[in-house]
């Protein structure tokens, strides 16, 4: 347990020192989604519509862009050539490490969803969906995400091949996430609407209980392959 505080609490302090690595999946996440009311136009139920596929696939977007320094940093520095000598487990590192680019980057996407939601002119009861589904879906982004970067560890070109490793692995992400929200704005009722959302919110926690299992077993078999 110990092992796993330090691994957090040392990636969320350079991740306040290095706060432009901290603040540019956010800044492109609001940026991105804030482009597409000025291309379709400012009509209201048009915006409404088509809000959840935006922030589901701009927020994935956003992740994507953080992976490839989940492990770097610490592989360049010999953080792990020291992590693999003290015989530690690689496992409780990688969801350190999953842990830290969540909080830094998962969360503050879910912080500035609201704020888009505002924009496309969603109600409240689909914004507390999007809030519940992105709360489930971001851990799973990054523990797949995580895999993707210990595979591409030392790689030449590994900000390129992770996007291609990832992008099928996050499809179902993206279409439970989606459809919860679409569930949710297609209530003709307001009890109905977290009994709408419930199979597809049920389906992302599976998904993130399954990354949970996967993520720190292929993640460390990963790691110690590229320290080889």
């Amino acid at each position: 347990m110990n092992a796993f505080l330090n691994i957090v609490s040392k990636d969320l302090r350079l991740a306040l020192r290095q706060r432009s690595d901290l603040t540019m999946a956010v800044l492109f996440f609001i940026l991105t989604a804030m482009l597409f009311p000025f291309g379709l136009g400012p009509e209201p139920n048009l915006l409404a519509r088509i809000a959840p596929g935006i922030i589901w696939v701009t927020a994935l977007l956003s992740v994507l862009l953080s992976l490839e320094r989940i492990f770097l940093a610490d592989y360049e520095d010999g953080s792990l050539e020291q992590l693999a000598l003290s015989r530690a487990s690689f496992e409780i590192a990688v969801l350190a490490k999953v842990l830290a680019h969540w909080l830094t980057t998962g969360l503050p996407l879910i912080l500035a969803a609201p704020l888009i939601a505002l924009l496309f002119n969603m109600d409240t009861e689909a914004m507390t969906i999007l809030l519940i589904a992105m709360l489930l879906g971001t851990p799973s982004l990054s523990l797949i995400g995580a895999i993707a970067a210990a595979l591409t560890l030392g790689a030449r070109r590994g900000g390129v091949l992770i996007p291609l490793l990832v992008l099928p692995l996050y499809i179902p992400t993206l279409i439970f996430g989606v459809g919860a929200i679409d569930a949710a704005m297609n209530s003709l009722e307001a009890g109905a609407v977290i009994a709408n959302a419930r199979p597809h919110l049920l389906l992302l926690g599976a998904i993130l209980l399954v990354s949970l299992l996967i993520a720190p077993l292929a993640g460390s078999a990963a790691l110690k392959q590229a320290l080889e």
